[in-house]
């Protein structure tokens, strides 16, 4: 059997290294102080050695260290990983020269990760590989994990340390869960990946039922929740207006405007950082034309449309779309908007909702009157709860709070295209 030595990992990051190498049938040892892991080293002699440096961790104190690994001629000879902060690239390389195969930054992307481990110990590691974005952020006392294109069994076992991480650096007692699904069209078949979402979830003795809401638009998922006495008090809803009237009302800690920013965006700075990263490195944010293709959505074919009285807005937007091979329209008002969009057919509309003379609210009725709803990303400086939540019920997919990079709307819009196409 094959066995890892893990030095001075933190309690959250070795959990999830014990766990996934017991899945594999790798032993593996755990060892806190550096300096008493080399004669551990001499006597064990593992496989490999994963090395966890802290940003406490000095430069003269890690070069003593690996060179008295490298003085001893049995533990010179063992692989070492080696995970920790950034640090610049010639420092990166002086530890090259000691043995370190390879520096993984944190948060560390774990499809990357294992796969090296896996060259180093010529054992393949078991992945899912089923497409999915997952991003979780955190705003006062509510956590949100928006799901999007799949679900993968390795982001939805990472979730439970992920959420670990997270209280205990926000130090939250009672935190509330909003789980967003209505990209996903889920059936019986997702059936043990959704139990397996929600126990992830549940594991965490902090988080109980009644404070855990899922917004899905799949009749399966609250069929599935229903029939499961372990998930009672976990409430499935569709209309976003319930979701956010409830979370608004309910938390003191968290402004209106912000939570809602939060509630569509996705990381926001805060919450970077850690040991667990949701996204793995073949995850792209924005994929480029032949990966597209590959997935069924050429950018050719695509049609958007920009409606802002805010020039700059409009160029910035539409270069961006443009410069992945978009076809983009743009209007400065709602009124020449409208006689366009009943000759034209878009696949997504970017609005405003403060324009002089027809508003975007009316914009939206507008549409609604169209034989055929097309999907409508809101991108706006309002910022009054009634007029988001009146945005999202009348069918917006997304509400963009100004102002905000131009890609994320684009990669948004990518995410989105790619989730239809792998159905």
């Amino acid at each position: 059997m094959k066995n890892v030595l893990v030095v001075d990992a933190s309690p959250i990051f070795s959990e999830f290294l014990k766990d996934k190498f017991s899945e594999e049938k790798i032993e593996v040892t755990f060892i806190q102080d550096k300096l008493d892991s080399i004669p551990k080293m001499i006597s064990m002699l593992p496989d490999l050695v994963i090395l966890d440096i802290n940003e406490t961790d000095n430069a003269a104190f890690l070069l003593d260290y690996l060179q008295k690994i490298k003085a001893d001629p049995n533990a010179s000879r063992i692989p070492l990983i080696a995970t920790g902060p950034v640090m610049e690239r010639k420092e990166i390389a002086l530890f090259a020269k000691f043995g370190i195969h390879k520096y993984f930054i944190k948060p560390i992307k774990f499809d990357f990760f294992f796969d090296s481990i896996g060259t180093i110990l010529r054992t393949a590691f078991s992945m899912d590989t089923t497409p999915c974005v997952l991003d979780i952020h955190c705003n006062g006392n509510i956590i949100f994990i928006e799901i999007a294109q799949g679900l993968n069994r390795e982001k939805l076992s990472l979730l439970r340390y992920k959420l670990s991480e997270m209280i205990e650096k926000t130090g939250l007692d009672a935190p509330k869960v909003v789980i967003m699904m209505t990209n996903l069209d889920l059936t019986f078949v997702d059936g043990l990946n959704i139990e397996l979402l929600l126990n992830n979830i549940l594991a965490n003795h902090k988080i109980q039922n009644k404070n855990v809401k899922i917004l899905s638009f799949s009749t399966f998922t609250k069929e599935l929740i229903d029939g499961h006495p372990e998930y009672a008090g976990i409430e499935v809803v569709t209309d976003i207006s319930h979701v956010l009237n409830s979370l608004v009302d309910s938390s003191s800690t968290a402004h209106v405007s912000d939570l809602i920013t939060d509630r569509i965006l996705t990381n926001n700075d805060t919450e970077a950082g850690g040991a667990i990263e949701m996204r793995f490195s073949t995850d792209t944010n924005a994929p480029s034309r032949s990966e597209q293709l590959a997935e069924g959505v050429d950018p050719y074919l695509k049609h958007i449309a920009i409606v802002d009285d805010d020039s700059v807005v409009l160029d910035l937007l539409a270069s961006t779309f443009r410069a992945k091979r978009f076809h983009v329209d743009t209007f400065n008002n709602g009124v020449v908007f409208l006689e366009a969009v009943t000759e034209k057919k878009y696949d997504l509309i970017v609005l405003d909702i403060m324009m002089p003379g027809l508003s975007g609210i009316d914009t939206l009725m507008k549409l609604k009157e169209l034989p055929e709803f097309p999907v409508i990303f809101i991108y706006s400086q309002a910022m009054k709860k009634e007029l988001i939540i009146k945005s999202l019920s009348m069918g917006a997919k997304q509400y963009f709070v100004k102002p905000q990079k131009p890609e994320v709307i684009l990669n948004k819009a990518v995410e989105m295209f790619i989730a239809p196409a792998k159905k």
